[in-house]
């Protein structure tokens, strides 16, 4: 019956949107609409491609929900993340500015946050969009992923938790989904705690041969007891580690609501219909709004937890049953607006926090997502195919329906656009990236506001993009690339996301240069004999980065080793440590 509704809707959204056409050739039709306080529902994806949706060009997923919203609003084509992993663009995304403003990066290598107890975290001096639309009077609310940090000092400061940041409500994971949750084979943390284990079994085993061949030397005078010793030692710290951070990993997997533990860990075939009863909770709590409501999805990363009516059902195995899943939680929400009366008065958007994974791999089955025609996915650096991410905005009777918009936007513009509308100012006091997208969404504007977009891998730059609007031209240049293995295949060194630094990337000199209006796939490298702007090109774009670079001020990096180490006095748990559990209400079935 609601999905009956929703095509009527569909019809009225349509004549609703050739209203709004006309209504954006007004030169005063954006500001009529800024400063309306429109209800404000933000949905995002975890890791999906760009290419897994039917709108962006998917013919064998089902999508049907999503492709709605591209259908009756408004489809962006060229919308790239801050940075190809969740950390730090989920960062960006709340703050309008690039994650490295925030120290929401890392120089070693640690690329998002490892740990729920860790001290690392989005800081609070950083302005959010959800602080700014409660101080104008917004209900403001996060269900799902959080993965910005926690606490700084003790199990329960809960500094960097979402209440601190603006949300008036929280349900969900303050951390991530990780293979380990569910103990699968394919997990990016596992790969590290193993790493770290091996080292620290090879340190030990090189004591144990020192001592050994220090027997074989003193064989009368020395006893054999050290060697023993020390060979039990290096047994009992294996084990003890690989347990205890095997019990870490499990105890990282748990729901929270407000500033309480309700699972520990998580059950996961109750996760999907709790959070869609929260959703909907919210949305009845909070329909004579005006709210903010961000379901921050943990579909689809890993370890695809998907309920069984949706098993193999799709064509693309596990990962195509986990996005099915989540379009249908689409469908959930934009029901439950319905129902409540408030479809009309709600601006819905939807994206993904970045690229789909193509580490997610075992054996000839791809666990991750598909990318499209574009290079590289999650964790290449600035590759397009780790960045470049679907952006929809459905606001009936507002946003023209069926408009799609090739200009360069970014997750970042979310900010301004949202601050805008509900009455509120952009902090002067700090530089903002994001630029308030309203007068592109409703044809006000020809152009985005973005002549250049940078692109971090950690804090390093590795791409810069310059929109040349009088060519109409949109280059690209690579300063740094990751080196991918094997040569070619579009992904790094097995289960771990490509490196930013070191041995494993490659210093480009000249620059990389492409032209992304010709080649969106950065196939063909252009040359100073394939282009004859290649110089002029360069100078450009690199006085554009020194600009920017003077913008930066530094701050402590949150993901560096000391910010994004375990400490078990950070670690949340509900019970007596590391042996957490509770499970605080009832199974919604």
């Amino acid at each position: 019956m609601l999905h009956l509704q929703r095509s009527c809707l569909c019809f009225r959204g349509w004549l609703a949107g050739m209203l709004g056409v006309l209504l954006s050739l007004a030169p005063s039709a954006s500001s009529d609409v800024s400063a309306s306080q429109p209800n404000i529902l933000l949905l995002m994806a975890d890791d999906l491609g760009i290419g897994d949706i039917g709108c962006y060009g998917n013919n064998t997923m089902r999508t049907p929900n999503i492709d709605h919203l591209a259908e009756f609003g408004v489809k962006l084509t060229q919308h790239v993340s801050a940075a190809s992993l969740c950390t730090p663009s989920r960062a960006a995304f709340l703050t309008g500015r690039y994650p490295v403003r925030s120290g929401m990066v890392s120089s070693i290598g640690h690329r998002v946050l490892q740990w729920t107890g860790a001290s690392g975290g989005l800081p609070t001096n950083e302005t959010t969009f959800a602080k700014i639309l409660k101080e104008k009077g917004y209900a403001t609310g996060l269900i799902g992923k959080w993965h910005l940090g926690l606490n700084c000092e003790s199990a329960s400061d809960h500094c960097h938790h979402p209440l601190h940041h603006g949300f008036d409500y929280f349900y969900g994971m303050p951390f991530s989904m990780m293979g380990d949750c569910a103990r699968w084979e394919l997990s990016e943390k596992r790969v590290d705690l193993e790493q770290n284990l091996n080292f620290l079994f090879q340190v030990l085993a090189l004591v144990a041969l020192t001592l050994a061949a220090g027997k074989l030397m003193h064989l009368i005078s020395v006893s054999w007891m050290p060697v023993i010793w020390s060979a039990l030692l290096a047994v009992f710290l294996l084990t003890t580690s690989y347990f205890v951070g095997a019990l870490i990993v499990h105890a990282d997997c748990f729901l929270m609501r407000n500033h309480t533990i309700m699972e520990q860990p998580m059950r996961f075939q109750r996760v999907t219909p709790l959070m869609l009863q929260e959703v909907k909770s919210f949305l009845k709590r909070n329909k004579l709004g005006p709210f903010l409501l961000v379901v921050s999805f943990l579909h689809v990363h890993i370890p695809l937890i998907t309920m069984k009516n949706f098993l193999g059902k799709s064509a693309h195995g596990l990962y195509g049953d986990n996005v099915e899943e989540m379009d249908w939680m689409v469908g959930q929400i934009l029901d439950a607006l319905e129902m409540e009366g408030l479809t009309n008065s709600t601006l819905v958007y939807f994206t993904s926090d970045h690229g789909g994974s193509l580490e997610n791999q075992l054996g000839n089955t791809q666990y991750g997502g598909w990318n499209g025609l574009y290079k590289g996915g999650k964790g290449t650096g600035g590759w397009e195919g780790g960045i470049r991410v679907p952006g929809i905005f459905h606001w009936p009777g507002v946003l023209p329906a069926g408009r799609v918009i090739g200009e360069p936007t970014s997750l970042m513009d979310v900010f301004p656009t949202v601050v805008q509308l509900a009455g509120g100012e952009v902090p002067q006091d700090r530089v903002i990236d994001g630029r308030d997208l309203l007068p592109l969404l409703l044809g006000t504007a020809q152009h985005s506001d973005h002549e250049f977009l940078m692109h971090y891998c950690e804090q390093f730059l590795h791409a810069a993009r310059w929109h040349q609007r009088d060519r109409g031209t949109l280059w690209k240049v690579h300063f740094v690339t990751p080196v991918f293995q094997p040569e070619g295949a579009g992904a790094c060194y097995g289960r771990k996301v490509c490196p930013c630094s070191g041995e494993k990337v490659v210093h480009h000199d000249p620059p990389l240069l492409f032209d992304l209006s010709r080649d969106p796939s950065e196939a063909h490298v252009l040359t100073p004999a394939s282009e004859p702007l290649f110089y002029q090109v360069m100078e450009r774009v690199q006085q554009a980065v020194r600009e920017h670079q003077q913008t930066l001020s530094p701050v402590p990096l949150q993901l560096d080793r000391l910010g994004n180490l375990w400490r078990p006095w950070l670690q949340p748990c509900c019970g007596p440590f590391p042996l957490c559990w509770c499970l605080r209400e009832d199974d919604p079935q």
